[in-house]
């Protein structure tokens, strides 16, 4: 979560945001940050909220740094809302998950891909040292 820097700018461009992290440091530090957004202290993986979303967005290797890399994305996926996004971007070194790695994840949790890029700002995808993917709920 990077103490909430990603849900500190979309709540600032008006996004409504929920701010995750199984760190109860990191959840303090981003509450001090910003109080009034709301901050839940669990990993993805074990998140159980009522709320389903549009999109839900794993900023800053997210994937790689889970030990429990398809409980993430299930659980995740477990929040979207028909038709509802799973953004993750990651980067792609030796003995971190590839995008198939989690192409395969999303596929087990009910999601199609959509889109893969090598940046933030929709560079396109060449099997660089990232990888930013879009995945869907039908």
């Amino acid at each position: 979560m990077a103490s909430g820097r990603v849900a500190i700018e979309l709540d600032r461009r008006g996004i409504a945001v929920t701010g995750v992290d199984p760190d109860p440091d990191m959840i303090a530090a981003a509450r001090a940050k910003a109080p009034a957004l709301r901050w839940v202290a669990t990993g993805l993986e074990h998140l159980d909220l009522p709320d389903r979303f549009a999109l839900v967005v794993l900023a800053g290797n997210v994937i790689p740094y889970a030990s429990d890399r398809a409980g993430v994305v299930a659980g995740c996926a477990a929040h979207l809302r028909a038709g509802g996004l799973l953004l993750a971007g990651f980067a792609t070194q030796p003995g971190w998950p590839t995008p198939d790695d989690h192409d395969a994840w999303c596929a087990a949790a009910g999601l199609v891909p959509v889109v893969r890029w090598a940046t933030w700002d929709r560079e396109p995808w060449s099997r660089g040292d990232y990888v930013v993917a879009l995945h869907r709920r039908d």
